[in-house]
Formats: C-alpha cells, sequence, structure tokens
C-alpha cells in the first residue's frame, strides 16, 4: 500500500510540475506582447497619448488579437489560474481601448445639443413639412366638425380632458380655468392629463411609423381634432385669443414636440415605402437613426413642456404675458433647429 501510495504522489508532482513548466514556456513565449499591449493600454487609459509611438498605434490591433488568441489557449489547455485571470483582464482593457466607446457622455451630449439634434431635424424637413400640414388640417377638421354638431365634442375630448369645459358652458366657468390660478403650485388636473395625452400621441406617432407612417397621420389628425374642438368652444365665449395664450406658454414647445415625433415616424414610413435603390432594410436603418436622434430630442422638449406647463403657466396670469413665453420658446427652438448649424457632425439626409 505505502508503494502504491508513493507512486501515485510521484505520478501526481510530475503532473503538476509538467503543467507549471508548461504554463511558464507558454508565458516566456508570448510576454513580450503582453507587457507591449499592456504598456499600451495603461498609457490611453491614463490619456496620455502623446507617449505613443506610430507603431505603437499600428500595433494595437494586432496585439489585441493576438493576446485574445493567448487567452484562447490558456483555456483550452487548463493553464494556471494567474495566468487565466491576467489575461481575461488584459484582454477587457485592451477591447475598451480598441473598441469602446470614443467619447464621454459629456462628449455625446455637447455633439447632440451643438448640432448633431438640429441637424436630424433639417435632414427630415420635408416630414416635418407633411405633418406640420397634417396637424394643422386636423386642427380645422376639429373645429368644423364640433361647429357642424356639437355632440362631436364629446367624440373628440376624453370626460376627464373636458371636465366642465363642455358646450354650453358659462363664460365665467370658461374664464376661470383661464384665469386665478397664480397661486397653485404644480400642474393643474387637466394640464396633467393633457400633457400625459400628447407625451403618448408623441410616442406612439413615431413607434407606428413602420406602417408606411399611415397611422402615424391619422394619430395627428385624432389629436389635434381635439385641438380644434377646445378652440372653437372658447371661440363662442370670446376666450379664444387667452386660450390660445394659456396654451402657448408649454404648447409652443409640447406641439412642436409632437409635430417632430410625427415627421420621426413619417420619416421611417417614407423610408420603408420608398427606398429609392436602396434596399428597404438598409433604408429603414439609415432613417431609423435619424429619427431615434430626433426622438432622443423630443423626450427633452417634453420634460421642459411640462416644467413650463406646471409653473410657469400657473405664475403667469395674463395673456400677454403668456404669450411672449410663448413666444419666445417656439422663436428659440425655429432658431435652434432650422438656423443653428454648430460644429457637431451632420446627419446625412435621406
Amino acid at each position: 500500500m505505502n508503494a502504491i501510495s508513493a507512486t501515485s504522489s510521484t505520478a501526481e508532482a510530475n503532473a503538476i510540475a509538467r503543467a507549471a513548466l508548461r504554463s511558464d514556456r507558454f508565458r516566456l513565449e508570448r510576454e513580450a506582447d503582453w507587457q507591449r499591449l499592456e504598456a499600451i493600454v495603461t498609457r490611453m487609459e491614463k490619456g496620455r497619448y502623446r507617449r505613443l509611438s506610430d507603431d505603437d498605434l499600428l500595433a494595437l490591433p494586432g496585439l489585441y488579437r493576438t493576446v485574445a488568441s493567448s487567452l484562447s489557449i490558456a483555456r483550452e489547455t487548463s493553464l494556471d489560474a494567474a495566468t487565466l485571470a491576467y489575461l481575461e483582464a488584459l484582454v477587457q482593457r485592451a477591447w475598451f481601448v480598441v473598441y469602446g466607446p470614443r467619447s464621454s457622455l459629456w462628449d455625446w451630449l455637447r455633439g447632440f445639443l451643438g448640432g448633431g439634434l438640429s441637424a436630424a431635424v433639417r435632414s427630415i424637413w420635408v416630414d416635418v413639412l407633411i405633418a406640420l400640414a397634417v396637424m394643422v388640417a386636423g386642427t380645422v377638421v376639429g373645429w368644423l366638425l364640433v361647429a357642424h354638431d356639437t355632440e362631436w365634442y364629446f367624440s373628440l375630448m376624453s370626460p376627464d380632458m373636458a371636465g366642465n369645459r363642455v358646450p354650453g358652458a358659462s363664460r365665467a366657468v370658461l374664464h376661470a380655468s383661464l384665469f386665478g390660478n397664480s397661486g397653485q403650485s404644480g400642474m393643474s388636473v387637466f394640464a396633467a392629463q393633457l400633457f400625459s395625452n400628447n407625451a403618448q400621441v408623441s410616442i406612439l406617432a413615431f413607434s407606428l411609423g413602420f406602417a408606411l407612417g399611415v397611422p402615424t397621420l391619422l394619430l395627428l389628425v385624432q389629436n389635434t381634432a381635439s385641438l380644434g374642438a377646445l378652440l372653437w368652444l372658447y371661440n363662442g365665449k370670446g376666450l379664444l385669443i387667452d386660450l390660445i395664450g394659456w396654451l402657448a406658454v408649454h404648447g409652443t414647445t409640447e406641439l412642436f414636440a409632437i409635430l417632430l415625433a410625427g415627421a420621426a415616424g413619417l420619416h421611417v414610413g417614407r423610408s420603408i415605402a420608398f427606398p429609392g435603390n436602396r434596399t428597404v432594410l438598409r433604408a429603414a436603418s439609415e432613417a431609423g437613426r435619424r429619427a431615434a436622434v430626433v426622438m432622443t430630442g423630443v423626450v427633452l422638449m417634453l420634460v421642459i413642456a411640462a416644467l413650463l406647463e406646471g409653473f410657469a403657466r400657473q405664475m403667469v396670469d395674463q395673456t400677454f404675458g403668456r404669450f411672449v413665453i410663448g413666444g419666445f420658446m417656439l422663436a428659440a427652438w425655429c432658431a435652434y433647429f432650422f438656423a443653428f448649424r454648430g460644429g457637431a457632425n451632420r446627419v446625412r439626409r435621406a
């Protein structure tokens, strides 16, 4: 028994020695490349790009592939744990240097607001004009429908949104819904519901664009038809200008966001319906990237609209002051989207 145990121990010791020797030989044969890659990665992580030679930069992709191959071999041959851990960490660090993002969140945000968003909006200007025409037409249709038959008002406006703003309401009731709320903090129930509705419309208008843009057009008409019905109601009591001022504070931002969301959805649908010389998949992919940039801006605009709706409109209790705020926001958005160029990379038009 002792002889058998001694033989087994000797065999085990020999196996360990051979494994250690194989691991040492593996490391010695490739360690120079590992160390060079580690030195390059360390300098790049610390931002010391000036200390890197042209040869190092040119060799970086090849060194990364070499070390990644070494890691694969080390896993297959079950080398020692220390070598495996070292190679895994080095390959992970090198991957971020070779293939990882080249800019920080701040750099991306600066590029996005510094020209990327406005360029994306300008690149879909045809769809913006189509969406604008549809929204104007929807408002007119809503006005005419309710003027012809007041029952349409209840079809276009949900009971929760309408509240006491219904046909037959007195001028005093409608006037009280526009003024005398400067002491309130935060959004009124109607304002919150209106914002929630418009946010849902913006998301749906974009997401339904893949169906050749038809559902997007219908959604824009339906949403603005309710606006036309509301305008008709207040016009009947001589409060049209006051209502427009009440809406202008946040509406010039919120409706602009809906306009851009609808245009983004139409852009995707139009690219699918008319891909030109491109394949449908490629056309949809390119349009989707541009539309995604626009929708990121739409989300930002909706947040700003919520702040204006919740606070600025409640604090300003005069129609003129509301027009000043709304007019300023509209001018600012138009200047940013259609006049501001910035220094960011331009988004190519379809």
